[in-house]
């Protein structure tokens, strides 16, 4: 089979970096990151919240190639923060968002078993 063994989709290759960085020569204020090691799962993700970021103009990720975990983030921002910057803010905003949905998820989960219990005990 053609496609690469499921582990080389999430562990790094020695000496590759999590996130590269390369400015945008061709517009002001715009750099292209490429993320290794991640797919469609962070890049909509990321891209939906820089689209909503105050000072991000451009955003659009692209993946190279189906079979490798890898997608490129194109963020172009009116200067008055970097690309960088607002890249990190959206990480920052995303987990914080992740961080509160698991808990409330833990909570109705917890109170659905405590409602499940009541109910056998008649």
């Amino acid at each position: 089979m053609n496609a690469p063994d499921r582990f080389e989709s999430f562990i790094l290759d020695e000496g590759q970096k999590k996130v590269e960085e390369a400015l945008e020569t061709r517009v002001p204020n715009a750099t292209m990151f490429t993320f290794n090691k991640e797919d469609h799962t962070l890049a909509n993700l990321l891209r939906a919240k820089l689209a909503k970021a105050e000072h991000v103009i451009f955003v659009a990720y692209q993946v190279p190639h189906p079979l490798f975990a890898t997608f490129k983030l194109r963020v172009q921002t009116d200067g008055s923060i970097t690309p960088k910057e607002a890249v990190v803010q959206a990480c920052r905003d995303l987990v914080n968002e992740l961080q509160q949905l698991d808990q409330e998820f833990t909570k109705e989960w917890e109170l659905k078993k405590i409602a499940g219990a009541g109910g056998m005990e008649l």
